[in-house]
C-alpha cells in the first residue's frame, strides 16, 4: 500500500513538472505538432489514458491528491486550446470562409467540454463520500471526451 501510494505521488509529481510548467513556459515557442517524435494526437491519448486512470483510483481519503492531479490536467489542457488557438490564428488569413466558420466552431466547442471539465474538477474539491465514485467517474469520461474533440480538431486542422 505504502510503495502505490509513493508510486502515485511520484507520478503527480512528475505530471505537474513535466506537463503542468512545460507548457505554460513554452506556450509561445511550440506550436501543435511540432514534436516531430510524436505527433499530438498520441501525446494527448496517452495523457488521458495516465489522468483519467490516476483519478479512477484515488479514494476519498486520497481527495487532496486528486484534486491536485486534475488541476494539473486542466493547466495543461488549457495550454493545449491556446497553442491550438494560436496556429488556427496564424493560418487565418488563408483560410475561406466556410473554413473559418468551422474552425470557430471547433474551438467553441472544446471551450465549452473543458468548462465541462473544470464543472467535475469542482464536483471533485466539494462532493461528498457517497458521491465519490460517481464524480470520479463523470471527471475522467468528460476528459477523455475532450481528448477525443482534441483527436478530432487535429484532423481536421
Amino acid at each position: 500500500m505504502c510503495k502505490r501510494r509513493v508510486k502515485e505521488s511520484f507520478f503527480v509529481f512528475t505530471f505537474v513538472v513535466v506537463f503542468g510548467m512545460t507548457p505554460l513556459s513554452f506556450a509561445d515557442q511550440t506550436s501543435i505538432g511540432e514534436n516531430p517524435n510524436k505527433p499530438l494526437t498520441q501525446e494527448i491519448k496517452d495523457e488521458t489514458v495516465d489522468v483519467s486512470q490516476t483519478i479512477k483510483n484515488y479514494t476519498i481519503k486520497q481527495r487532496d491528491e486528486a484534486v491536485k492531479n486534475a488541476k494539473a490536467a486542466l493547466i495543461v489542457l488549457d495550454a493545449r486550446i491556446d497553442r491550438m488557438e494560436n496556429q488556427l490564428y496564424k493560418k487565418w488569413n488563408q483560410m475561406d470562409e466556410s473554413a473559418r466558420k468551422e474552425a470557430r466552431a471547433t474551438m467553441q466547442s472544446l471551450r465549452k467540454q473543458r468548462n465541462e471539465v473544470a464543472e467535475w474538477y469542482g464536483s471533485l474539491k466539494h462532493s461528498s463520500v457517497a458521491a465519490w465514485r460517481d464524480v470520479k467517474k463523470g471527471f475522467s469520461d468528460s476528459y477523455r471526451e475532450l481528448r477525443n474533440a482534441f483527436v478530432k480538431a487535429e484532423r481536421e486542422f
